[in-house]
């Protein structure tokens, strides 16, 4: 118990810190670089508003918290994500994660980005260097992003678990070219840590988690420190169906759980989600998020089913946006064996 109480600790400690130094001046907000890493990729945490810190488990909390790997159901757990963005982007992720008992879980992310075809454009410039015009130079090519990493989760007992993520972030963005006619290749990697902690309750399921996200040194482009979007989420969940009936929890289930977002890229959100699910056969999402300029609620489904010895999910999940914006869906296949 000594060791939980230090490692939280040390946790809000991280915390206090890095976002005390992230937000000493307000004009910082917004400005962030890489901020591909803040669009959700599951279509289970997105049906449910993004309030999945303290609800994401196995394989799904990769992205949200690694403490919930230490969850991972069976002893081999694989997901397959796709995202319909806006304006033609369009991610593809995927994630393993393996149960070693004792020892610990691991896992592994890999997240790509295509941001479809994009028409750059040069500044003209006259002989005496004053720029009167610009022309189009054609698709744009090496504009992408991604990230890979390795995640570790152990619980230290049977309600309280922590874990963490190593993880390689990059971004293209094609090349730069100057009206004296040079170019430069406008490229950036980082490696950045993700860490989070879980801890349950034994009043009616209530559990509450905390996790950091992107936490890494400033990028430098060409004057300008960027900063990665450092997040820090307290979330809490708890079980609506126990909380009133103890006997309806064996083949029903609803889950209510909130979570409360400081980053370095907006200001303070609050994500807020429901799940009902049915004998772990059928599951319905909905969810909220505040704060946020073009995207307010979301729904989503989830289907499970076993073929062949193997546990086979489907979910999808629509979040609503507003115009001149499409809406968004997400689809994700997973097994575990």
């Amino acid at each position: 118990m000594k060791y939980i109480k230090i490692t939280v600790v040390l946790l809000v400690g991280l915390a206090w810190f890095t976002q005390t130094n992230a937000q000493v001046s307000l004009s910082k907000v917004g400005q962030s670089t890489m901020d591909f890493l803040l669009v959700s990729t599951s279509p289970i945490a997105s049906g449910l508003g993004e309030a999945y810190t303290t609800l994401g488990t196995g394989v799904e909390s990769i992205y949200y918290n690694p403490a919930g790997l230490a969850e991972t159901p069976k002893t081999v757990q694989i997901s397959v994500d796709y995202t319909q963005w806006i304006a033609d982007i369009n991610y593809l992720s995927g994630a393993v994660a393996y149960n070693l008992g004792n020892w610990g879980s691991f896992g592994f992310h890999f997240l790509t980005v295509n941001y479809g075809t994009i028409i750059g454009t040069r500044i003209l410039v006259d002989a005496s260097g004053n720029a009167y015009g610009s022309i189009d130079t054609g698709p744009v090519s090496n504009v992408s992003a991604y990230s890979a990493g390795l995640s570790y989760a152990k619980a230290i007992s049977t309600k309280f678990s922590m874990g963490g993520t190593i993880k390689l972030v990059g971004q293209n963005l094609g090349v730069n070219y100057f009206p004296d006619g040079s170019s430069k290749q406008n490229n950036a990697t980082k490696l950045a840590f993700d860490a989070g902690v879980k801890y349950k309750t034994d009043f009616n399921g209530f559990a509450f988690a905390m996790s950091i996200r992107n936490f890494a040194s400033d990028i430098k482009r060409e004057i300008d420190d960027e900063q990665l979007p450092l997040t820090f989420t307290l979330g809490g969940a708890i079980s609506l169906t126990d909380f009133f009936s103890k006997s309806l929890s064996q083949d029903n289930n609803v889950l209510f759980a909130i979570d409360f977002l400081q980053s370095n890229s907006y200001s303070p959100r609050a994500n807020i989600g429901l799940e009902y699910k049915y004998m772990n056969l059928l599951t319905l999402r909905g969810g909220y998020q505040t704060n946020r300029d073009v995207m307010s609620w979301s729904t989503g489904l989830g289907i499970n089913t076993t073929i062949s010895n193997y546990d086979v999910e489907v979910n999808y999940s629509f979040s609503k946006m507003v115009a001149p914006f499409n809406s968004v869906s997400r689809l994700e296949v997973g097994f575990n064996f």
